[in-house]
């Protein structure tokens, strides 16, 4: 039995692909959702306990390490657990941690969007153990071509070396673009001259889109951001070019286009700051994967490199109390969703600079205090912890705010 945790737009493609192979096919998704022919969980914990293989379909390494180990509790022995999202090989490096010496692990993460993911046709960039992928080459390709790309964690060093080179061409022809524009030339005879050159095949791909705006969304300009902050980040990641492609992704995601496909980086405005923009801009921060707010404030606030992050309470899609009465499930949660707003912005828990707490139970500061010593795992940022009579719903224990320095 096949465990596929994670039902995004990619990963209900891919897991229905399973389905129609004839697999036996269990399904999460954090909000439930149902997948014809295939049992639904409740839990990672559920899907995954009669799982031979189990799949991860997600969208960062916060989400990642989450639900790994919600998982946990359910994993069997021999299992082997294919990590599939682009999430870099650090956090590959850090999952192997997480999970038991028993557990086999096989990171292959995909090049492709939404169409070859229905049709099987996505390039799988397989890193691992020989005998570890040889237990799963036949599922891989339902999914498309298999690249063997070397040990554990080449797949997903191989996924951040081609999306540094790719989407930084993109966001690079939309400047020239722009540039051409400022210099009144045609844009027809701009890019009928381009195709004339190296960068032929990419601006005939990109044509369609430059001429009649951006497509449905394939590709997400928001996750095109959070690919080339991976691709910038942790050791040997001196990438200038990458690393100004990733900052006009950001200011692109900033203006409200995150969820357009990632050629709308082709509308996007690229002129830089007036003379009259003195003042450092202010992004509003709502990362899709935690739970929305009521819409009366962001999860967070950036100002150049400074980020302040709103409280956070164990409230979920639904605006339910998560763990009624229980102040380590509480916990848990907030702290899972502070590390993907973090991460997010390019930051950790490392680069926490303040973190407040409010507690409705002083007397319960011992279980958020083992909670929390599992993220802030270095040396302690500056504290303050306090406790109050009540938090704005019933049921709630704990409220969690920090500040962080943002990459």
């Amino acid at each position: 039995m096949i465990a596929f945790l994670g039902l995004g737009r990619m990963g209900a493609l891919m897991a229905g692909r399973l389905v129609d192979a004839g697999h036996k096919v269990t399904v999460w998704n954090r909000t439930r959702k149902e997948l014809p022919g295939a049992q639904t969980a409740s839990s990672p914990a559920e899907a995954v306990a009669d799982a031979d293989l189990v799949v991860t379909m997600l969208s960062d390494p916060a989400a990642v390490d989450e639900v790994a180990r919600a998982a946990l509790p359910g994993l069997r022995p021999g299992t082997v657990f294919v990590e599939m999202s682009t999430i870099g090989p650090e956090a590959v490096a850090r999952l192997r941690d997480l999970l038991p010496e028993s557990v086999r692990l096989v990171d292959a993460p995909v090049l492709g969007s939404l169409q070859p993911a229905a049709a099987g046709t996505l390039a799988v960039l397989a890193g691992g153990a020989p005998e570890d992928l040889a237990r799963v080459r036949d599922v891989l390709t339902i999914f498309g071509t298999i690249r063997e790309a070397g040990p554990l964690g080449a797949g997903a060093a191989l996924k951040l070396a081609v999306m540094s080179a790719s989407v930084s061409a993109q966001v690079m022809l939309a400047e020239n673009l722009a540039y051409a524009e400022a210099l009144e030339l045609d844009r027809s005879v701009f890019l009928d001259t381009l195709s004339g050159t190296a960068l032929a095949a990419l601006v005939e791909r990109l044509r369609p889109a430059i001429e009649s705006g951006p497509p449905a969304t394939g590709y997400s300009l928001g996750l095109a951001a959070k690919d080339l902050r991976l691709a910038t980040e942790g050791p040997g990641a001196v990438q200038t070019v990458t690393s100004s492609a990733r900052d006009r992704l950001a200011q692109a995601a900033g203006a409200g286009l995150g969820g357009q496909d990632i050629t709308a980086i082709f509308t996007a405005p690229l002129e830089g700051p007036s003379p009259e923009a003195a003042a450092p801009a202010v992004l509003k921060i709502n990362p899709p994967a935690v739970p929305a707010t009521n819409g009366y404030y962001s999860h967070a606030t950036r100002t150049g490199d400074l980020l302040f992050v709103s409280g956070q309470v164990a409230l979920d899609e639904k605006g339910e109390v998560v763990g009624e009465g229980d102040m380590a499930r509480q916990s848990e949660f907030i702290l899972g969703n502070l590390e993907r707003i973090l991460e997010d912005q390019g930051s950790s828990f490392d680069r926490v600079l303040h973190v407040r707490t409010f507690l409705t139970d002083m007397s319960l500061l011992r279980e958020y205090g083992d909670v929390r010593s599992r993220y802030f795992t270095g040396e302690p940022p500056a504290s303050t912890t306090v406790e109050v009579s009540r938090l704005f719903q019933p049921g709630l224990l704990i409220e969690v705010e920090v500040v962080a320095a943002a990459g």
